[in-house]
């Protein structure tokens, strides 16, 4: 248990796929049941990274016991890494734990008729993707410098690694397949009814583009979606140089608890 609040149950199996490691959720669950529920997908450049792991710049009590405080439960969840698998399959995964919490949510105590996905970088993506297209219970999307359109990505430089972390997402070059890369760009698939969403990014992040949070939120607003953004002066990627967590913290959770009704 992470705080004298908060009720931890791991290594809970939400889906098993023939060829692949099960995969797991974590729920971080408040004292109270009813609570609304926070779908946490983490980052790491879809190659690496854990469910364990919330923001890693920030310390253990600024990350899951924060959120159960304020009265959400957290179902922090695994997707196929692009090692093992390429897209679409960990939207797949994190759609089948959508389905999992929806199914099973009730029996920990977690009211599955409001959702919020919660995600940073790679895991951003995910998140965002999966409130586009799975709708029933996510309520909104918290999306922290998730990458938005993967044809408008920088092309690789000269000395980066290859595959880059987009490539190895696709399984090949995105200019090779701009169908595939369509489809892993939420903002390409941004529509009318989407759910609403709070973008976060920093305006010094190297790895991912401040200009992804600008397009993805200019799409929600043209779509008539419920969008804010963010601006973080100075931070770069995973908060990087922000000297008080909670300048970001804050406002996302006073997102979540408008959208759920908290």
């Amino acid at each position: 248990m992470s705080s004298s609040t908060e009720r931890v149950v791991r290594d809970v199996v939400f889906d098993t796929r023939p060829g692949f490691r099960p995969l797991s959720l974590d729920l971080h669950l408040p004292a109270a049941d009813g609570a609304p529920v926070i779908v946490f997908v983490h980052g790491g450049g879809w190659r690496v990274g854990s469910r364990r792991m919330f923001c890693p710049t920030f310390a253990v009590e600024d990350g899951f016991p924060r959120l159960t405080a304020a009265g959400f439960a957290v179902a922090s969840v695994d997707y196929r890494l692009s090692g093992e698998a390429v897209f679409p399959a960990p939207l797949d995964d994190v759609t089948a734990a959508l389905t999992w919490v929806r199914a099973r949510g009730a029996d920990h105590g977690i009211d599955p008729a409001r959702i919020v996905m919660w995600g940073e970088s790679a895991g951003a993506h995910l998140a965002a993707l999966a409130g586009l297209t799975d709708g029933p219970g996510v309520r909104g999307v918290v999306d922290w410098y998730g990458p938005s359109d993967l044809l408008a990505f920088p092309a690789p430089r000269a000395d980066e690694e290859r595959p880059t972390r987009e490539e190895a997402l696709i399984g090949g070059i995105v200019a090779e397949r701009p169908e595939a890369a369509r489809l892993a760009s939420p903002a390409l698939r941004v529509h009318a009814g989407a759910p609403p969403f709070h973008i976060a990014h920093g305006t010094a992040d190297d790895a991912v583009p401040f200009a992804q949070s600008e397009e993805l939120h200019a799409a929600l607003v043209a779509a008539g979606v419920d969008a804010e953004l963010l601006r973080v002066p100075g931070a770069g990627h995973m908060w990087r140089g922000l000297e008080d967590p909670d300048a970001v913290l804050s406002p996302a959770l006073a997102f979540a608890r408008r959208v759920v009704g908290a």
